[in-house]
């Protein structure tokens, strides 16, 4: 078994610990070491994981032998990192939105496939049990034509950022921006995977109540998609405390032939599909709930985390496409900043044909 030596690139962002006991089952993998600026993040780090840390990012690269680089950064400066990590033949997973903007997405693009090394991004929402069963039924066609679809993911609170060192989050310049940026990019991700289709048009709308940040709270968008479904978002970082596990996650699709309706539960071991169909198959019970009881897993996204990781590990020593692309990160990204100029003028923004290509290509 070929083992690949990890190293995480930034550590003051909410997941990089999460990620760690991933690894646990992943043996493919294995984090070497570690980076970042900040000594009262780094030092407690290397503290705790038996990886070796660096002050600068840079230095690590030049030392180590890495096969694969985990990038952590502030959204603005992933760009430089990966484009640097890509040239010295260095393998990418990228946190998402993976830059500030498209244009950042679209330079790692070109410089990873100039260099031959995998590009992949964390939408891992596409390897939950429920979500695959999900794009099961839609292939089946049990909904008819997909008409309307709905979105919601309100995650925490702000200050969540700021006990996890990850203050750069809230500053605009350095994120990109708010909840849609860090949020909605998967739900915008997991429609386009399960509709195997792409967005033609957006009408967002910003609500901002905090006054310390320039980041707004809350985002809210309809998607239409070139076939003519329509999604609406609601992403927010406005929940209250009291909420089950600090989330409000829901999604649902509908057509003219039946309802897939499911509120993922944050605690990620037992779910519920509902499944309503006018189809034949479906006549002597037209409504069912379906139960997913999941394989608990440690560490971020349990056994989705360790999914993706499995499946970067063989593209990398199978030389394979990977399944969750840099182009998966770009085209949400594009999406993202049509909302926001959306938001800006105050009426529709399409998306140009470039943005509008098939996922089939």
């Amino acid at each position: 078994m070929t083992q690949l030596n990890v190293g995480f690139v930034g550590l003051s962002h909410l997941h990089p610990r999460l990620y760690m006991p991933l690894f646990d089952s992943v043996p493919e993998m294995t984090v070497t070491a570690v980076a970042d600026a900040n000594p009262a993040v780094l030092g407690p780090f290397t503290t705790d994981y038996p990886v070796r840390g660096y002050a600068d990012w840079r230095a690590m690269l030049a030392t180590e032998r890495l096969d694969l680089a985990l990038l952590f950064l502030p959204h603005v400066e992933c760009p430089d990192a990966a484009v640097a990590c890509a040239e010295r033949g260095i393998h990418l997973i990228v946190e998402k939105p993976m830059a500030a903007d498209a244009a950042g997405v679209a330079r790692m693009r070109s410089v990873a496939a100039k260099a031959g090394v995998v590009l992949a991004t964390p939408y891992l929402w596409r390897y939950h049990p429920v979500a695959r069963h999900m794009k099961k039924l839609l292939d089946e066609g049990i909904l008819g034509r997909v008409v309307g679809c709905e979105g919601r993911c309100a995650a925490g609170r702000l200050n969540r950022y700021l006990e996890g060192n990850a203050k750069w989050m809230l500053t605009k310049a350095l994120s990109g921006g708010g909840p849609m940026y860090n949020l909605g990019v998967h739900w915008i991700d997991l429609y386009r995977w399960l509709l195997q289709d792409e967005v033609a048009e957006v009408i967002g709308k910003n609500v901002k109540i905090n006054t310390a940040y320039d980041i707004e709270d809350n985002s809210f968008a309809l998607l239409t998609f070139r076939t003519g479904a329509v999604v609406a978002l609601d992403i927010s970082y406005t929940v209250p405390d009291s909420y089950p596990y600090g989330r409000d996650l829901y999604l649902s699709l509908r057509g003219t032939g039946g309802v897939l309706a499911w509120s993922p539960s944050f605690e990620g071991i037992r779910e519920t599909l509902f499944v309503c169909s006018d189809g034949d198959e479906y006549a002597a019970a037209p409504r069912r709930h379906l139960d997913f009881e999941l394989t608990p897993t440690p560490g971020y996204c349990g056994i989705m985390g360790v999914q993706f990781l499995r499946d970067v590990a063989k593209s990398i020593t199978d030389h394979a496409p990977v399944t969750i692309t840099g182009e998966d990160g770009l085209r949400a990204l594009e999406v993202v900043e049509a909302i926001y100029r959306s938001a800006e003028i105050g009426r529709a923004v399409t998306l140009d044909a470039a943005t509008c290509e098939s996922l089939a290509g």
